[in-house]
């Protein structure tokens, strides 16, 4: 044992250290600072070695290690490295968790949320890669269940599935409102309907790609939508015309429509743009309403179209 000289009482180790003698104390119980012997009156005693455990103990702690991590480095039962990667580790989950709380908070406040949709908010910002996946993966099951896994819809089936793992480490408020914008959409019964029935239907899906130009909607129906030219005028059936050529049999025209309303739907547009800020890509343009100003201008160009019957009368007389 050390000479007196060399010894401490525990209110001097802690005054030594800058730590409570309460801390000290509890410490000194718990095994990590044990006094080095005790006082004729029975009051404890430190030496050197626990004033460089106490310094070292400090250091663990305000580095953010508990006292079991603590007392294994005491021990050697771990090292210092293996150590600092598991708390490397902790806090750059807790770093993540940070930024998407900060950024769920920026969202907030650009919203003007309700207290209903905060919390709605914080808790699908909060969720886990596999919990965020397993609300995709439940969407896309209630679109192809008991559809012929050998139809397209399998294909949009997967393409529906794009949902990154994770989002970023330091997500930017538009890409938390859009997951949770995404979240409110795949959870809505209608939207899942919707989607239910273009899948269903994705085996016309090849035919109405070859029979409509895409380019040539957006480029003359987004035109015609931009100059304000009504579907239903002449003006707008000469921009129909550009389209679809007027030679099409109104048979044929008439199936074009009911495909066109079948697989053109906004909230399924937005669905991939929601997608596309989440993975931090520019969305794509809307061109939805170019197809809905196509479709307006076929309703318009079915109707006015004489039936099959009421041309043979015609002709007949």
């Amino acid at each position: 044992m050390s000479t007196s000289a060399e010894l401490f009482t525990i209110g001097q180790l802690a005054a030594r250290c800058g730590a409570s003698v309460r801390t000290v104390r509890f410490w000194s119980d718990a095994g990590l600072v044990p006094p080095a012997g005790r006082s004729a009156a029975g009051y404890r005693l430190y030496d050197a070695e626990a004033v460089a455990r106490l310094e070292l103990v400090l250091t663990l702690r305000e580095l953010g290690l508990g006292l079991d991590t603590v007392r294994a480095l005491l021990t050697r039962a771990v090292t210092v490295a293996e150590v600092a990667a598991t708390q490397v580790a902790a806090l750059d989950a807790e770093i993540r968790i940070l930024r998407q709380r900060r950024a769920v908070l920026s969202t907030i406040a650009q919203r003007a949320t309700t207290i209903e949709e905060t919390m709605l908010m914080h808790k699908l910002a909060r969720l886990s890669a596999q919990e965020r996946q397993q609300i995709i993966d439940d969407f896309v099951q209630s679109v192809i269940e008991g559809v012929d896994p050998d139809t397209p819809a399998m294909r949009i089936a997967r393409s529906i599935r794009q949902l990154p793992a994770e989002l970023p480490d330091d997500p930017a408020p538009e890409q938390v409102d859009a997951w949770i914008k995404l979240g409110e959409l795949v959870a809505d019964d209608d939207f899942r309907n919707r989607v239910r029935a273009m899948a269903t239907a994705g085996a016309e899906a090849d035919e109405l790609e070859l029979a409509v130009d895409y380019r040539a909607v957006v480029e003359h129906a987004g035109r015609a939508l931009a100059e304000g030219t009504p579907p239903d005028s002449t003006q707008g059936k000469a921009v129909l015309d550009r389209i679809i050529p007027p030679d099409t049999p109104a048979a044929h025209r008439a199936t074009m429509l009911e495909q066109l309303e079948t697989f053109t739907d906004a909230r399924v547009e937005r669905y991939w743009q929601l997608l596309a800020i989440i993975n931090g890509r520019q969305p794509q343009p809307p061109v939805v309403p170019c197809f809905e100003w196509l479709i307006a201008a076929l309703r318009a160009d079915v109707g006015a179209q004489p039936s099959s019957q009421e041309d043979t009368a015609e002709g007949s007389a």
